[in-house]
Order: structure tokens, then sequence, then C-alpha cells
């Protein structure tokens, strides 16, 4: 076991398969001689050389495009999009071609190909580095989205999205790049795609987050056992596919849940979660589902980011509220 953030630990996980599979090429802007410029990739150029870590034009859709020509001619890359809101102008490429070509080729085509994507706000940054927009990337068929909240889940779920054959969005919180710290084990491991995780177990209320939200879910926990609140947290890991039955045999046996995610609140993730939970849980339900999220505004610049972000006494407010309901 090695004491690893979650840079580090991404890190680690490319370099394990990058050595152990020579098709794999990772690639994007500043990713082969700066490492990127959050040096997750630091080091795998010198390593791997230039014709597998190598730096791109700052084209997004360039990016993405030739992606997807190398599943097609049998390499697996890994790409980064430099942040999130850089993914526009690759939507193209991504919805018409990358998502498509399986179906398009009836089969004969795969697409194994994994899109890093460092989301979220929470670090003073420009318009357009501090988007959350999951929801968006989770209703477009083809395409799963995964999203670790700790270094050993982000090593884990890695390997195991440059593994499948499918196509797949990493989304890694950067607000949550350094401020974490755990032992992961040096060696391969993985960690199944689509699987939630219950990191607490708690009878009161369910509460539901991924990301860097479950940090903020955790320290709003501690308020909540001062009340005498007892609270199932669960870490989905996969916006999609979503693990309904998790979700749902918590639930039942709290009879509350309560979403909570960084992305704006309408035709979001929480509001999917709680149409599975009115199909799957409606009779065990003793109040309201309810979402916290950020609002449906542009997420606003260094100065005005902390009225949008979560935080974790808006979080025990609606724990305690839904409680008491």
């Amino acid at each position: 076991m090695k004491v690893m953030n979650m840079v580090q630990a991404i890190n680690d996980a490319l370099d394990i398969k990058m050595g152990e599979d020579n098709s794999i090429v990772v690639y994007g802007e500043d990713v082969g001689v700066e490492g990127g410029v959050f040096r997750v990739t630091e080091n795998l150029q010198n390593k791997y050389g230039e014709a597998r870590c190598f730096d791109t034009p700052l084209a997004e859709s360039a990016i993405m495009g030739t992606a997807v020509g190398m599943c097609a001619a049998g390499l697996r890359p890994v790409i980064e999009i430099q942040f999130c809101g850089f993914m526009y102008p690759a939507m193209n490429q991504l919805i018409s071609h990358a998502t498509r070509l399986h179906n398009r080729t009836r089969g004969r085509y795969k697409v194994p190909m994994v899109i890093r994507l460092p989301y979220g706000g929470g670090i003073n940054a420009l318009e357009l580095h501090s988007e959350s927009m999951e929801a968006v990337y989770g209703h477009i068929p083809g395409l799963k989205v995964v999203i670790p909240s700790t270094p050993y889940d982000a090593k884990g779920l890695l390997i195991s999205a440059i593994e499948s054959d499918d196509l797949i969005l990493f989304m890694e919180p950067k607000r949550i790049y350094r401020a974490i710290k755990q032992e992961v084990p040096e060696e391969k491991f993985s960690i199944p795609l689509g699987k939630a995780k219950v990191l607490s177990e708690g009878t009161d209320v369910t509460v539901v987050a991924f990301g860097a939200m479950i940090r903020e879910v955790q320290k709003a926990m501690v308020m909540a056992k001062q009340a005498g609140i007892s609270v199932e947290l669960i870490d989905l890991r996969s916006v999609y596919p979503i693990d309904k039955e998790t979700i749902a045999k918590s639930v039942k046996k709290t009879g509350r849940v309560i979403t909570v995610a960084e992305g704006p609140v309408s035709f979001g993730i929480g509001a999917e979660i709680t149409a599975l939970v009115n199909e799957h849980s409606f009779l065990s339900l003793e109040a309201p589902p309810k979402r916290v999220q950020g609002f449906d505004v542009i997420v606003p610049l260094p100065k005005g980011e902390h009225h949008y972000m979560i935080s974790p006494e808006k979080i025990f407010y609606e724990i305690e509220r839904t409680v008491n309901y």
C-alpha cells in the first residue's frame, strides 16, 4: 500500500495499463511534455515515448475525432479534455461518431476509448473551467459516465474503464485532486463499473452523492450525528449506469432520500434518482425526495462562486428538514 492523492492514483493507473498494453495511447492538450495542467500524466511521455503519450493542438473536436479513428484501427486511446467546459467543441464527434460507431457497424467495430474530463468548481477558476455537466453526458446513449470520489476509487475505476471495450467518460473532481490522501494498493486492481458503494450505513435518511460532494456530505453527517440523525451515504461511482438496486434497497430501509450534486438542479442526476425512487420504492417513502444541487445558472466567476457551491450546512439543513417532515 502507498499513500496517494487522486492525481497520483490516476497517474499510477495509467502507468500500469500502458506498461501492460502497447495499444494504449494517452494524449490531449499539454498532456505530454508538461504532464497535463494538473500533472496527472507526468513522466508518462518520458517512460513510454512520444508515440504513446503526446500533446495536441487546442482542438477538442480533433482530439475526439482522432480517438474514434484510433479505435477503428485497433488502438485503445485515453484522451484528456482539459476542462469540462472545453468539451463542447468535441460534442459533435462524441455524439455523431464515438457513441455510434459500434451500433453503426453492427458490432464490427468497438470503441474502447476513455475520455478523462476534470470537472467541477471550488477552485476559483475562470469561465468554462468549473462546469459540472454530468447529467448532459448521462443522457447520451452509448456513453458510460464514471466519477470517483477517492484516490482508491480513482485508480480501481480507471483501470476498469481502460480495460472495458465500451466508450467511457471518466469525470475527475479536480477540487479534490490533492485534497484527499489515502492508502492505495501499488499493484493493479479494479472496481466494477456501474456498482455504487454504501459508505456509511444509517436508518433515518439515505443521501446519494458522487465525486467531490461525498466529502461535503460527510461533513454534514457530523452535524447530523450531533442532532441524533442516522444517515446512510451512497457513493454512486457511476452516474450512468446508475445502480438502481443499491439505492432502492437503502430507501426501503430509511424511507427518505436526498440527492446531492454540484450541477444545475433542473433535469439533473437528482431528478433521475428521484424518478427511480418513485418507481421502485414509492410505498416506502415517509417524506418527499429532496434534491440539493446547484442553481440553474452559469457557474459564477471566482468572486461569486461560493454562493453557488454546495456547503455542508446546506446539506444538513435539508437532512434535518427531510427527517422532520
